[in-house]
């Protein structure tokens, strides 16, 4: 066997023509493959060997093999004619002297080509040591070649730096993995800092390893140009949303490092009146004005007495919408002196290319621990706190209150459940006396609906009557509402025929009238519950009733057509609009309890004359138009007197009956005068 021991055979050299290549070329093209290394500038770089074919009855021996595969310093001209500078690999030639085999010259050209390479490479042994090194490699770590060898390959490319890549390696270098790649900010020896990629894959010898390296400066820089722009907004150049919620998130997660209070802190702002700059100036000046604010909230972060190292991230969030995040909160008044400092600045008047122009912005504040809050959290207490802040007037700032938040989270749980509770009934009414004046004898009452909530318990109107009218449910809740009331009324009637039948008072609001045809409901309820027209009365606010036309006069007049009583409710708190009485088919109003407080005695005070006068004359002018007066609010028996000495025809109020269930009602007909 010519001296070989029995080992698996290598394939030999094929022919001249054949298409296949030698196993040399294709085990070097298989050892640089995937490092970066670029093949069409190796096949230029080396010679074209002819392929000679193996005598008969000789074998590659795997000694003979390592011996091919492994590049080692070229011992003639390198591939552009002239001699290498660095000298001898002695390692590769005495490997070659051991085998006493001639490396021939298809591998010469193959070391030749790793010589000349500009790509940095080296070969390193299973102990992490250069067995040889390029040129390119010694001028990227400004070293001579020779002087590279059976030094640590880590330390050239800070490979050492942290342990996952430093196990990546030595997995590599044992044999346990194919191929690893990392990245690498490097010194270069002129002082420039570099970035290179490191690739390190097992060469075919199975002994050794290819490090390679691949200078990627220029596409980290541009990958850092690309990401600034998709980062940043283009008109006022700060910080976009994305990069707004990339460093708050950051910032919660590090809110509990050494040194750190363990708060966020975050002002919400909007620019009020914004939409009137890009309509009435255009969009060019519009954008100028908000570079401009942009360039006054950096310079109220920047100023911050409170900083505690480090400026305030200042971002457009989108539109006209900016924030300026706090990482390290000193607490509530640092956030509120910032909030100060960005009202003041942006109240200074703005001169754009000839254009001075004056803005207000509402600011939402939110400061608090940045355990448990979330980043989606944070922009959502401050999106409600802002929202505070246009509701309270604008040109303001607001501090997050978690009472109002709370209740503003009730509200909105409300609304979710309306719909669905109203369709399963899940109400119910109770009734509040109507007295006359003269004898105090229950005359009607008013039925006030009550929501019976599953969590909440029992809830007063005021806490779901304004979302019922939104959201549309106001219509069938409505109608609910007048049947049951009617229903009952009609009980009543039944149960005491002796006595004067009781009217019910049920309140209407105006979406009723113009979303529902409220003349057929009134009617169609009339009819099933057999309840006399003149026993219905309907109320409607003042503000709803007065200036009314087409629509809701028609129905009021068709109501009042049917027998049905017509009552403005609160009157004197909206438009007063005394000559349209005249013109109206209403029978009744209701004085406002703010008319009726003023005749409290408090202490030694006494009444304000002013307050009788105004209800006085109102009194006797329904009384010439032939209307009727009820009072709300009475409260005392003093407030009673005075009212009844005026002319007031009914009382309504805890003087007489806080609102009750139907049997207690049905109590009090027939009585006579209520004890007060």
């Amino acid at each position: 066997m010519s001296g070989t021991s029995e080992r698996p055979r290598r394939a030999a050299v094929a022919a001249p023509d054949s298409s296949t290549s030698s196993v040399t070329e294709r085990d070097v093209l298989a050892m640089l493959d995937g490092t970066g290394f670029a093949l069409g500038e190796l096949r230029t770089l080396a010679r074209p060997a002819p392929v000679r074919p193996t005598p008969a009855g000789h074998r590659d021996t795997p000694g003979h093999r390592a011996d091919r595969d492994a590049p080692g310093h070229h011992t003639g001209t390198d591939a552009r004619g002239s001699h290498p500078a660095a000298a001898p690999d002695k390692r590769a030639a005495a490997l070659d002297h051991r085998h006493g085999t001639d490396p021939g010259p298809d591998l010469r050209d193959y070391r030749a080509a790793f010589n000349a390479a500009r790509l940095p490479m080296a070969v390193v042994d299973r102990r992490g040591t250069v067995v040889t090194a390029n040129d390119a490699l010694a001028e990227f770590v400004g070293s001579e070649r020779t002087a590279l060898r059976d030094r640590a390959a880590a330390d050239l490319v800070d490979l050492a730096s942290d342990d996952r890549t430093w196990h990546a390696y030595h997995e590599v270098l044992r044999g346990r993995r194919s191929r690893f790649r990392c990245t690498r900010r490097l010194k270069h020896p002129d002082g420039r800092t570099l970035w290179a990629e490191v690739t390190v894959a097992p060469l075919p010898d199975g002994g050794t390893v290819l490090l390679s390296l691949t200078d990627i400066s220029e596409r980290r820089e541009l990958q850092a140009r690309i990401r600034h722009l998709q980062m940043h907004d283009p008109v006022t150049r700060l910080p976009n949303r994305t990069l707004f919620f990339e460093r708050l998130s950051a910032a919660l997660e590090s809110s509990y490092d050494h040194g750190r209070t363990g708060r966020i802190g975050l002002c919400y702002l909007d620019l009020d009146g914004f939409k009137a700059v890009n309509d009435t100036l255009g969009h060019r000046v519009g954008d100028r004005l908000l570079a401009a604010v942009a360039g006054r909230l950096t310079e109220c972060a920047d100023n911050d007495g409170h900083s505690r190292g480090g400026s305030h991230l200042v971002a457009r969030l989108g539109g006209d919408e900016f924030g300026i995040l706090v990482e390290d909160s000193a607490g509530t008044e640092q956030l509120a002196d910032l909030a100060r400092a960005v009202l003041a600045a942006l109240q200074l008047p703005f001169d754009l290319a000839g254009q001075r122009l004056s803005v207000s912005a509402s600011i939402g504040v939110v400061e608090r621990a940045a355990d448990g809050t979330t980043p989606t959290g944070l922009m959502q207490v401050a999106d409600t706190t802002l929202y505070w802040a246009k509701a309270d007037g604008k040109a303001r700032w607001t501090l997050f209150d978690p009472e109002r938040n709370a209740h503003r989270m009730t509200r909105q749980a409300l609304s979710s459940t309306l719909r669905p509770a109203v369709e399963r009934e899940e109400f119910l009414l109770q009734y509040q006396p109507l007295v006359g004046m003269a004898d105090g004898v229950v005359q009607g009452v008013e039925a006030l609906v009550r929501w019976n909530h599953p969590q909440f318990g029992i809830l007063a109107p005021n806490r779901f009557i304004g979302i019922a009218e939104e959201d549309g449910s106001i219509v069938q809740l409505g109608r609910w509402v007048l049947r049951t009331a009617c229903l009952q009324a009609r009980e009543w009637q039944r149960d005491h025929p002796a006595e004067r039948p009781l009217f019910v008072s049920v309140n209407v609001a105006v979406r009723q009238v113009w979303d529902s045809d409220l003349v057929a409901d009134v009617a169609a309820i009339l009819a099933e519950t057999g309840l006399a027209p003149h026993l219905l009365q309907l109320e409607l606010t003042e503000s709803a009733v007065m200036g009314s036309a087409g629509r809701p006069l028609q129905a009021l007049q068709a109501l009042s057509d049917m027998g049905v009583r017509i009552a403005i409710d609160d009157f004197g708190t909206g438009y007063s609009n005394l000559a349209y009485l005249s013109r109206l088919p209403v029978s009744v109003l209701k004085l406002d309890g703010s008319f009726v407080r003023g005749f409290r005695y408090d202490g030694a005070a006494h009444p304000n004359p002013a307050d009788e006068t105004i209800v006085e004359t109102l009194v006797h002018l329904a009384h010439r138009l032939g209307l009727t007066v009820t009072a709300e609010c009475v409260e005392t028996a003093g407030q009673a007197a005075r009212l009844r000495r005026i002319g007031c025809d009914t009382g309504q109020g805890w003087l007489y009956s806080r609102a009750v269930v139907p049997e207690r009602i049905a109590e009090m007909i027939g009585a006579g005068p209520l004890k007060i």
